[in-house]
């Protein structure tokens, strides 16, 4: 068999100077053969990263019945860049009023570590749907189109005897609104859409319908509307997804002005070095499209600019409050399982920096609720670390369905009943460099129960490690500590071990598409200095004299230690 193989692989490999040194270093038979079938299987792995994402189970889309608890109605409901602090019961600023969203929390479940595994629209939509990390589904930025081999969970869903619906924002894979596979019932329209009516339109079930209102009220009229048509003996999903409060932030003509009078609380890290051992990355973008000194490319005032945005909330807190309200009227409420999360978070000034992508706590962590009378006990507070990926399975869990193994995220249902389960202990961040916003480079980071390690990729830069417990506005890069080096080598080791696990170890490339918003003000914050532990104020004259920094460079690196 080994000498019938190994003729194989040396008759089928064109390289023939390539297995000539191959033959000469590897003396030995065996370890020939090992090596030949290495090139195969990273050849192999070359052509599965190339060819799209990764493969799902073919054939049918029924899935395993638990057998646990009657299968329950479910409504998700997914708005666009609410940051995880934008709850009025949490107090974080005056100006957030949230009467609807706290009383979800009050009469069901709050979970406070609450994450995105992408925070970016279009991958964490994708993530949401699939239960898959964006580095699987390959959904890595807002221009590629979706696979059709991705599975969403509408469809094991339908399969189960579920009347679905999507309305609101779809957003995925380009500018199209086309329905798509899972959804008996589709409402939308394309990109971003318009929070007042335009000659675009929405798409009804594939027809083109005109705009009549403020969309936040709309869809909600639809997503009622359909609501009150689902016979009770068929079990529904409502995928109810808002544009609002995605920037330019538009309220609803009878919240504009509420909080004109409100003061705004700037996050500390807002100003210019408290950020300790920022990456130069970071102090970088402070002067560009995604920056406090150059926002947009204007002179955008962030402070109105948040309270705009805490007005457009209103409208999406109406909603929620309309659609539990029409539950309790029908005699849905104990039936059905709602969930409330936002599809990433939003930064206002935090490390000078506005909008998403990053792995700070303002980016990355999202609000989430969920509420189901006689499942959840009123004032739950669920502190474990879930995610969007999480979302798909839990959601197939109340329908009484076992999530297919394929899937990276776990059901969080147990941890709403109150119940203990095996969790996670760091979740998996990933996102990767949009030619369209060059300002955020890729990133890699492991969030933690106490600490969050940052890894950035393709720069001449620093990672980050942050003391959550002790540091929550992650002021301090504790990167070069030496109290912390064993915890970033454990981290470290940790966040490729996930992307290993999980078929992370390549990055999506696609072609380049659209503009780029990569300009800087020429008066605005100067570009960073290069860190000091890392300059050396002498040359050496031998290969030997390199082992040891300078004299100088020592000095600055046990200054920083």
């Amino acid at each position: 068999m080994y000498n019938s193989s190994l003729n194989f692989i040396l008759n089928n490999l064109s390289n023939k100077k390539m297995m000539n040194s191959l033959k000469a270093a590897a003396v030995d038979y065996q370890k020939l053969v090992m090596v030949c079938i290495g090139l195969l299987l990273f050849t192999s792995f070359c052509a599965y990263a190339q060819n799209g994402v990764v493969r799902q189970p073919k054939g049918s889309l029924k899935l395993q019945k638990t057998g646990k608890d009657k299968p329950r109605n479910i409504i998700f409901i997914l708005t666009d860049d609410h940051r995880y602090d934008a709850l009025g019961f949490l107090k974080a600023q005056t100006f957030i009023q949230t009467p609807s969203l706290d009383r979800m929390a009050r009469e069901g479940a709050y979970l406070p570590n609450a994450f995105v595994t992408s925070s970016l629209c279009s991958p964490s939509r994708a993530s949401i749907l699939t239960g898959l990390y964006a580095h699987k589904h390959q959904v890595v930025d807002n221009n590629n189109p979706v696979s059709k081999e991705l599975i969403f969970y509408a469809q094991y869903l339908q399969q189960a005897g579920y009347q679905t619906a999507l309305i609101g924002k779809w957003h995925m894979g380009g500018e199209f609104d086309d329905p798509q596979r899972g959804f008996n019932h589709w409402v939308s329209f394309k990109g971003q859409g318009s929070y007042t009516p335009t000659t675009q339109g929405l798409n009804v079930d594939g027809k083109p319908v005109p705009q009549k209102g403020y969309i936040t009220d709309e869809l909600t009229d639809y997503a009622v509307e359909w609501l009150k048509k689902q016979k009770k003996n068929e079990p529904f999903a409502l995928y109810l997804s808002h544009k609002g409060v995605h920037g330019n932030f538009e309220p609803a003509p009878r919240h504009r002005g509420k909080f004109k009078d409100h003061t705004f609380l700037p996050p500390a890290t807002m100003l210019p070095g408290v950020h300790q051992d920022a990456p130069m990355w970071v102090q970088d973008q402070r002067n560009s499209w995604h920056g406090v000194g150059y926002p947009y490319h204007s002179n955008l005032d962030i402070s109105e600019y948040y309270k705009s945005y805490a007005e457009a909330l209103l409208g999406v807190d109406e909603s929620v409050g309309r659609v539990l309200d029409y539950l309790q009227e029908a005699g849905l409420s104990e039936s059905t399982l709602v969930i409330y999360m936002g599809d990433n978070g939003f930064q206002f000034g935090e490390h000078g920096l506005i909008d998403k992508r990053t792995a700070y706590e303002a980016s990355m962590r999202v609000p989430m609720l969920a509420y189901s009378p006689g499942l959840i006990k009123p004032g739950t507070v669920v502190k474990e670390v879930v995610a969007n990926i999480d979302i798909a399975p839990t959601v197939l869990e109340a329908a009484g369905l076992k999530a297919p193994d394929y899937m990276d995220g776990k059901s969080f249902l147990p941890l709403l009943k109150g119940r203990q389960t095996d969790w996670r202990t760091a979740l998996l961040y990933e996102y990767y460099w949009e030619r369209n916003f060059p300002q955020t480079p890729t990133l890699y980071a492991l969030r933690g129960d106490r600490y969050k390690y940052i890894h950035v990729h393709g720069l001449w830069d620093i990672d980050e490690l942050y003391d959550l417990q002790e540091d929550p506005q992650e002021t301090v890069n504790l990167i070069h500590s030496p109290e912390h080096r064993q915890i970033v080598k454990e981290m470290n080791k940790q966040l490729f071990a996930e992307l290993k696990s999980t078929q992370g170890m390549y990055m999506p490339l696609y072609e380049h598409g659209g503009g780029q918003n990569n300009l800087r003000y020429e008066y605005g914050t100067p570009a960073a200095d290069f860190p000091s532990y890392l300059k050396r104020d002498k040359t050496v004259s031998s290969p030997d004299e390199r082992k040891t920094p300078a004299k100088a460079g020592a000095k600055n690196l046990e200054k920083e230690r």
